[in-house]
């Protein structure tokens, strides 16, 4: 099927013309047909409008200064999410418009580091709600919960059950901010129109005892559900979105990892879903690491990498890396000798008790251990290690400060020129360590990528600008192109594909300057060559519909929404 085939474009496109029979007041409180002082003098002649406004009108650009206005006038960064949150419940368009122009300035407020303390706080700072809410009570009616949502051609979804939001662990009925966030970045970042997104919290109860002790908690007021409880409540989530939102791409958010991993192994096959945690994270990681080869001129098969943290992060980063050295041409054995794993109880290794499932697989084999002199009684530390495989990467998904300590990099910088150090933990206040430690610890050798926004960091003179491994990066192209393709399954080819693209897309003008992503004011044509890649990817496998290169580039243009008032018709 060809890209001018109708049906390729239309789950995502914006809507040219609004017609309602709806006037007057309405329009105004909608934030989907609010336009403002925007309205014009004949609108507002034909849509009863006439008195409910002053008479002046604005143009978009001057509605965008003042609510930019209205944001920096304000001091702290949450009361910049609460006005922004504001804005999009009274206007959607202007919001999107001033998130798009504005998004280097804006992504940190409405997303990480921002969000994890509007989610902490989200009980006594939300105005007004977006989304759905399912709790244990609608289990056996989630498909007619689903159909209240007055927008029903959805066709990407952010679900949560607000369990491990970032590395603050359970937020309740506060995680709702992540999906809320997260398809905001989707709509300004890949152009999927707002009523095609869906964000939904899962609200299965909370086992954060300061939430259920404060009155003013808006959740579901009892105990996590867990064990057959829990899993026929998903189970009869997936069912109900098969039924209602057929066509839908489904973004598992912030699980916990001993529910994540079998919930994605469970239904990637039965409805289009990834988990971006463990997919997105590990495509934005492996991005990272292929930019930084192109500084190294080193390939990717020949890498070894220390990884502190053996959660959904670090295992989908793992696991990815692994498939982009076996493409590379890295023998079996290479890749067995490449990644060093740490969780809490010290290095996975053959032979030791590891509880998770998807742990031992990233044990190191016992004849590796040998090869390094690491198969003694006592289990080694992260520096014993560095010494003896000399890693060229080191990555950390913890949520633990100081987790990289100096002796580990000064170690890693004896052994290797250029080091790529990650931490990619998030808050800010999360990191395994800082961009300036990093780079001060390896005498301004370090390649860094954070999972966080750092500031440029100074060392001997020399500026080194610290690019933000974020899987906003990836993410929004990854769901247009999935929608655009009809992929009924996104494994981890789709997030190889995504991350060779991203690494493509940072230019050298940021290699030179050692940033390893390319900058935010760039997503959107980030966004759109990952779609296209996808689609192309979808396309040669023959799981998604034929399009030709060409072809793929117009149908993501034709399907991208940029941020402008429709016309309003009475009906």
């Amino acid at each position: 099927m060809s890209t001018t085939d109708e049906g390729l474009e239309a789950g995502v496109r914006a809507p040219g013309v609004i017609r309602t029979h709806k006037r007057g007041i309405w329009l105004l409180k909608n934030p989907a047909t609010n336009k403002g002082l925007a309205f014009t003098a004949d609108e507002r002649d034909r849509l009863g409008l006439h008195g409910l406004l002053p008479p002046t009108t604005q143009s978009m650009a001057q509605q965008v200064a003042l609510e930019l206005e209205h944001v920096r006038a304000k001091s702290a960064n949450l009361e910049k999410y609460i006005g922004l949150a504001g804005l999009l419940h009274r206007n959607e368009v202007l919001f999107y418009r001033v998130l798009v122009e504005n998004l280097p300035e804006l992504m940190p407020i409405v997303y990480t580091p921002t969000v994890g303390e509007a989610c902490q706080r989200y009980s006594h700072i939300v105005r007004d709600m977006r989304g759905l809410w399912l709790t244990p009570d609608d289990v056996d009616h989630i498909p007619d919960r689903l159909r209240t949502y007055p927008y029903q051609d959805v066709r990407l979804i952010v679900v949560t059950d607000n369990e491990r939001i970032l590395g603050l662990g359970d937020q309740g009925a506060g995680g709702m901010g992540i999906p809320v966030g997260k398809l905001s970045l989707y709509v300004a970042g890949a152009g999927i129109h707002p009523s095609k997104v869906l964000p939904i919290s899962l609200d299965v109860g909370t086992n954060n005892q300061a939430l259920l002790d404060d009155p003013l908690y808006i959740g579901h007021r009892a105990r996590r559900l867990d064990g057959a409880a829990y899993d026929r409540f998903i189970e009869k989530f997936v069912d109900g979105v098969s039924a209602v939102f057929p066509h839908a791409v489904v973004q598992w958010e912030d699980f916990h990892k001993r529910n994540a991993f079998r919930i994605l192994d469970k239904y990637a096959r039965r409805l289009p879903s990834f988990n971006d945690d463990i997919q997105g994270t590990a495509a934005v990681a492996v991005a990272t690491m292929l930019a930084a080869l192109r500084i190294t001129k080193q390939p990717v098969g020949e890498q070894r990498v220390v990884f502190m943290g053996a959660g959904e992060a670090c295992t989908g980063i793992a696991q990815l890396l692994a498939l982009a050295m076996a493409e590379d041409g890295a023998s079996a054995d290479a890749i067995r000798a490449s990644r060093f794993v740490f969780d809490s109880r010290g290095l996975l290794r053959e032979g030791a008790d590891i509880d998770d499932p998807h742990k031992r697989a990233l044990a190191v084999p016992r004849d590796v251990l040998a090869r390094y002199s690491l198969d003694g009684p006592d289990a080694p530390t992260p520096e014993e290690v560095i010494h003896r495989v000399k890693p060229t990467i080191l990555v950390g998904a913890t949520a633990t400060p100081g987790t990289f300590r100096r002796a580990m990099i000064e170690e890693m910088a004896r052994h290797v020129e250029r080091p790529i150090v990650m931490p990619l933990s998030n808050p800010t206040s999360r990191a395994e360590c800082s961009a300036e430690d990093a780079i001060a610890w390896s005498d301004g050798r370090a390649l860094v990528a954070a999972g966080s926004p750092f500031a440029d960091v100074v060392h001997d003179g020399v500026r080194h600008v610290i690019g933000q491994a974020n899987n906003v990066f990836v993410f929004p192209g990854i769901g247009m192109g999935t929608i655009l393709s009809g992929m009924r399954q996104v494994d981890d080819t789709v997030f190889l594909v995504a991350a060779r693209t991203l690494a493509e897309c940072v230019s050298e003008a940021r290699l030179a300057q050692g940033a390893l992503v390319p900058d935010v004011s760039e997503l959107r044509a980030v966004s759109a060559r990952v779609a296209a890649a996808v689609l192309r990817h979808a396309s040669a496998r023959g799981v998604g519909r034929h399009v030709t290169d060409d072809e793929a580039e117009r149908a993501v243009a034709a399907a991208s929404w940029y941020p402008d008032y429709a016309p309003i018709e009475p009906v």
